[in-house]
């Protein structure tokens, strides 16, 4: 691959200091020997500021958009990737060669390979909890896999939604596929988790969890005490990092 002239890439979100993204692509250009490649944490405080970063950094070729930005993004660009058109939540920004800004969703790719090697004959229904933007690249996913699910909400809207309150033990003996998809337990409030019955939960039940840091979290812990499958997102954001990487790097 021909390297062009300080290349800078990064990270937009709010309150990002922890992020994976920034010392994943550090390593990579470092291993890659990409010396004018740069990647740099834009963490602002409202989307509105957004258009500013674009202004400052000229040589801008690639962003990756987190919480709480993946839908609120999309007003700012220019067109979008067949699959994040239809999830309504980008987390990948190309700057194209004309200059326009097109926005990807890599998330269903780095989720449907991280979680395919768990799934058994009896994950059939998935509970997802949260209903930001992650959680619909999740369900986008799982619909392709023919998995049918529904979204956990506090404040539950229309029939794809429940609340937690409504969470029983028939439910949970349904749906054995859970993923957490709030921010709930990531580090530094590793005690907090979402509400659900966990004293449902059996060695039948996969729980997945978008968070990384801890490694395991209060709601994977408590479903490994219930003999429950576990896995962490850290593959995942391995696995959209490097999506990313292919789709800033496609001459397009």
């Amino acid at each position: 691959m021909k390297e062009e002239k300080n290349r800078v890439f990064g990270l937009l979100g709010k309150n990002i200091s922890y992020s994976f993204s920034k010392g994943y692509f550090t390593g990579k250009f470092k291993e890659l020997n990409l010396k004018k490649n740069k990647y740099v944490n834009f963490d602002i405080q409202q989307i509105e500021d957004f258009p500013s970063i674009i202004s400052k950094e000229k040589n801008l070729r690639g962003i990756n958009v987190t919480i709480p930005y993946k839908e609120e993004i999309i007003r700012y660009l220019d067109n979008l990737d067949i699959t994040a058109k239809k999830i309504g939540a980008v987390n990948t920004i190309k700057f194209t060669k004309r200059g326009n800004l097109k926005g990807y969703n890599s998330d269903v790719v780095g989720f449907e390979k991280s979680i395919t090697p768990l799934l058994e004959k009896h994950h059939k229904k998935a509970l997802i909890l949260g209903t930001g933007g992650a959680s619909k690249a999740i369900a986008f996913a799982l619909k392709k896999n023919n998995i049918k699910y529904k979204f956990v909400s506090r404040n539950p809207k229309g029939k794809k939604e429940i609340s937690y309150d409504s969470l029983t033990q028939e439910i949970l003996e349904k749906y054995a596929l859970i993923i957490n998809c709030t921010p709930l337990g990531t580090s530094p409030d590793i005690d907090k988790c979402p509400n659900i019955p966990y004293q449902y939960l059996t060695n039948k039940h996969l729980l997945f969890d978008l968070i990384y840091n801890p490694e395991v979290s209060t709601f994977l812990s408590k479903g490994k005490d219930k003999g429950a499958t576990i896995k962490n997102g850290y593959e995942m954001l391995e696995l959209q990092a490097e999506e990313s990487w292919r789709i800033w790097n496609n001459a397009r």
